[in-house]
């Protein structure tokens, strides 16, 4: 019987079978962020251990760190200047490669692993952070950890994981017009639930996913963890090829022609099987909108705000009205009938310079409404030097967006700058949990084209009618 990716790469990374279901597995990269690698470092430090091998282990500033203008190391966050210094001493200590706050290439981890080429088909990687499966597009295996396994992967090498399950998602056909894979991994999650992949690898699959370019491939394995699912993979094709061949970290030369010798043989086998399926027909996909405190809280951006009334089941009934209580939101109430107070464009799963492209599409020669703040963090130095290089600042700046330096920024809300009490945001993040951007913060989520739209309008906006116009 033939085998999927995610066996493949198990199996290309698999130490010893602990016979318990447990695994020991191979780690070939790992990267750290301020809020949590100082923490690893030390610790490893602390315990009279060194790092196996630095030069597989990179750190980069972003969690912390203000996206202002002219920012240095000190920050909005209480405690945050000790985190970023701290940090920078461990990692030189360590002797790892650190994307400190000035350096060009600094930015989100997720956003700079794939774009230094540290991240390519094959490999293992893991980060203290959840949302390390956005790299698993390009055929790699990665995931989120603790600080703690942080520690013990930069030490041996080597993780204790539990082999998940095996799940696959097909989307079949191709997303219609005003559909990102934003809207793809938004209508998955709203229809099967935010754990609705539980114990699962999940591997995209599918004429829809295929159509993706690679940037959009991250967003929709961002959100895998979103879901529920341990990690998230795409198989490897020339669209990947192209996008790894060249970046600072890839293999080049001669090694380049035999590591694409070896991918090309990396892609699910067609008598693979899984635990279980889902399919999804692209053609009901519609631009998505969140409504309550999770990203299951999906749903068309032509609906109403739904009823709890109408849930027969107990708990979720109960959930409902909790998130629509937090939310502040009626019943049977248009979605696009909603209006907002702020507008975010940034974090790992929509900051990348195809993201920008496409809202700048929609903010040209418009403006933001007013009474909305808008802001637009790009996931990267890099991102940001080849926007304004495209002008794509200035179209950003005209329409009323602050333009900011890379970071997570306001994608979570860790007591330092936020958009305030109360506040009503559409955001093109991953998490709309209660606070996770501010004080009672009410989060939309949405992709940057939805996100740009809304903020013209100044309520949320069903993207394909101001597409239109254009």
């Amino acid at each position: 019987m033939g085998r999927s990716i995610i066996e493949k790469l198990w199996d290309a990374h698999a130490v010893a079978d602990l016979g318990d279901g447990s695994w020991l597995v191979y780690i070939d990269r790992v990267f750290l962020h301020e809020r949590t690698g100082s923490i690893a470092l030390k610790g490893l430090e602390a315990a009279g251990r060194q790092v196996r091998n630095p030069e597989q282990v990179f750190c980069v500033m972003d969690h912390i760190v203000d996206t202002l203008p002219g920012r240095t190391d000190e920050t909005m966050m209480p405690g945050g200047k000790a985190f970023i210094t701290t940090t920078r001493q461990a990692a030189h200590d360590a002797g790892i490669t650190l994307f400190d706050l000035h350096d060009p290439r600094q930015g989100i981890v997720h956003v700079v692993s794939p774009e230094q080429g540290i991240a390519y088909p094959g490999l293992t990687l893991v980060c203290p952070d959840s949302h390390t499966c956005t790299q698993g597009a390009l055929g790699a295996m990665a995931w989120g950890i603790g600080s703690t396994d942080a520690e013990h992967a930069m030490a041996t090498k080597t993780l204790v994981v539990k082999k998940p399950k095996l799940m696959e998602v097909r989307f079949d056909g191709t997303p219609g017009y005003g559909v990102t894979a934003k809207d793809m991994i938004l209508h998955l999650i709203g229809r099967h639930g935010a754990a609705g992949g539980v114990g699962y690898a999940v591997e995209f699959t599918g004429e829809g996913v295929r159509s993706l370019p690679q940037e959009a491939r991250f967003t929709l394995c961002n959100m895998a963890v979103e879901f529920g699912a341990w990690t998230g993979v795409i198989s490897p094709d020339e669209t990947t090829f192209n996008y790894v061949q060249g970046r600072p970290y890839a293999p080049a030369d001669g090694a380049w022609e035999q590591a694409l010798t070896d991918w090309q043989s990396l892609r699910t086998d067609a008598d693979a099987s899984y635990d279980a399926q889902i399919v999804i027909d692209c053609a009901d996909i519609i631009p998505q909108v969140t409504w309550g405190t999770s990203p299951q809280h999906a749903a068309n951006i032509d609906a109403v705000v739904p009823d709890p009334a109408a849930e027969p089941d107990h708990t979720r009934r109960e959930l409902m009205e909790k998130a629509l209580a937090y939310m502040k939101l009626e019943p049977g109430t248009p979605l696009t009938e909603i209006p907002i107070g702020a507008a975010f464009i940034g974090s790992c799963t929509n900051s990348r310079l195809s993201d920008l492209r496409a809202a700048a599409a929609i903010l040209k020669d418009r403006k933001v409404a007013p009474g909305v703040k808008a802001i637009c963090v790009p996931g990267s130095g890099s991102v940001k030097q080849a926007a304004e290089a495209e002008g794509i600042h200035e179209i950003f700046q005209a329409a009323g967006f602050e333009w900011r330096e890379a970071g997570c920024s306001m994608c979570f809300y860790a007591g330092g700058e936020n958009f305030g009490l109360e506040t009503r945001v559409v955001t093109s993040t991953n998490r709309n949990f209660e606070n996770r951007q501010g004080p009672r913060t009410r989060s939309h989520l949405a992709s940057p084209t939805t996100v740009a739209a809304s903020a013209v309008s100044g309520h949320l906006t069903d993207v394909r009618e101001l597409a239109t116009e254009k």
